[in-house]
């Protein structure tokens, strides 16, 4: 009898509910054929997600604790921004929840799919995935004999450290982060003048939404194009840098093709 009660709860759970885009797109990329059986309305927005198609495949879920217990999931996946009140509410009615932290840098990714890989039950898929993410990682990183100092620039003026995903994958790419010269490690507001008196060699700006606020004015400001020896960079989605799935690889990749065409001016 006590076999047969431990073995039941090493069982792996057969409904897996994500309520969290990185969470949804960790466990598109993990779980078992059938295993996951809804997402989050995110993991479906090509403007958020890398992993659309596989997404929409799946029913989404709207992130509240009444829709997502009426699924009857035997774990739910959320993350550290989920509402505290869902978990909460969740748990009161007797659900699993597994709260994930977000990536704060690349070397933070193997721990996602392990912890990924243990709440699914899918530990060896997770290894491999964590040894594949290592190997390609490994040849994208060189040491560059001068590291090109960048900015990374959203709407509000905002900026990211290198205490960041985006920081880690911008120097992983073989750039310096014009924002750790302003003692924004986690990131904080870099007013246009300054970014502009700064100089750096290339600016990487966030994505322009439709139907332009006055917050992303500063995106497309004409001081930024006046700039002579500042090279702005094609505009990246936020899917390639938001989360902390394997797919990132791509805006490191991105980035070392940007870093080489500017050591080839």
């Amino acid at each position: 009898m006590l076999f047969s009660a431990t073995a039941a709860l090493a069982e792996p759970p057969q409904r897996v509910v994500s309520v969290n885009l990185c969470t949804d797109q960790l466990a598109l990329g993990l779980a078992a054929p059938g295993q996951l059986i809804s997402v989050s309305r995110l993991s479906q927005d090509p403007a958020s997600s890398v992993m659309v198609a596989a997404a929409q495949a799946l029913p989404a879920n709207g992130s509240g604790a009444e829709e997502v217990f009426l699924l009857s999931p035997d774990l739910v996946l959320a993350g550290t921004f989920t509402s505290p009140d869902t978990v909460r509410a969740l748990r009161n009615l007797g659900v699993k929840v597994k709260v994930f932290a977000p990536a704060r840098s690349l070397a933070e990714i193997p721990v996602l799919l392990a912890q990924m890989g243990k709440a699914l039950g899918r530990e060896a898929e997770a290894d491999l995935q964590i040894k594949n993410f290592r190997a390609a990682l490994a040849k994208l990183v060189d040491a560059p004999s001068v590291r090109p100092r960048a900015a990374l620039y959203y709407a509000n003026s905002y900026t990211t450290g290198t205490g960041t995903l985006a920081g880690s994958i911008l120097k992983a790419a073989g750039f310096d982060n014009i924002a750790t010269e302003y003692g924004l490690k986690a990131g904080g507001t870099l007013p246009l003048e300054q970014l502009i008196l700064s100089q750096p060699d290339v600016i990487i700006t966030g994505r322009d939404y439709p139907g332009q606020a006055r917050a992303e004015n500063n995106l497309t400001h004409p001081a930024l194009r006046a700039l002579d020896h500042t090279r702005i960079a094609p505009t990246l989605s936020d899917r390639d840098w938001i989360c902390g799935t394997p797919q990132v690889l791509d805006a490191v990749r991105a980035m070392r093709k940007l870093r080489l065409s500017l050591e080839a001016e």
